[in-house]
């Protein structure tokens, strides 16, 4: 419900008057604010504002009645979920064992040494975020990446390279895989 251009939460308006609140609402109250519907809530939340920031874990910890150290906890400990917000491309490096053992870590450090940034960083300019995977599940194209949500095996240091150097002239546009 709306008073004006104020969202409602919990019977009172969000400080903010986000819209975003009112879906994010809706989802918990669908599940009846029960603690376990975390994930799901989580989701929505990811879903609707790109990123899990800290005022948003700590509406969901109070909504749904649980300790902020707890949903921090699941936000932090699945690969889904971010804190921080992602660039206008994303570059996902497997590094599970196919991957690794077929040259996983070369291909991070190539990434790393072009966009001066280390996994789990975006630029400065908000071109490109790199993080890396326990696994892609494309175990037989390794080693692999995740460009721009699509996965591109048997990667080379020298093709992806070239890729990201591509992405960040072109910041706009999405990279042929």
């Amino acid at each position: 419900m709306s008073e004006g251009s104020q969202t409602i939460v919990d019977g009172k308006p969000h400080p903010s008057g986000d819209q975003r609140f009112r879906v994010l609402e809706a989802t918990m109250k669908r599940h009846q604010y029960q603690p376990n519907s975390l994930i799901e809530v989580l989701h929505k939340a990811q879903e609707l504002f790109g990123y899990l920031e800290r005022d948003i874990l700590l509406h969901i910890a109070h909504s749904l009645k649980l300790p902020p150290s707890q949903v921090y906890g699941v936000a932090t400990f699945y690969h889904f979920f971010s804190l921080t917000p992602s660039g206008r491309h994303t570059c996902v490096v497997c590094m599970g064992t196919a991957c690794f053992v077929k040259g996983a870590a070369s291909l991070l450090s190539t990434v790393e040494q072009i966009a001066h940034i280390q996994a789990g960083e975006t630029t400065q300019d908000g071109g490109l975020s790199l993080s890396t995977a326990r696994c892609l599940g494309a175990c037989g194209s390794a080693p692999a990446v995740v460009l721009d949500g699509q996965v591109v095996g048997y990667q080379t240091s020298e093709n992806l390279g070239q890729q990201v150097t591509q992405m960040m002239d072109h910041p706009q546009s999405k990279v042929a895989t």
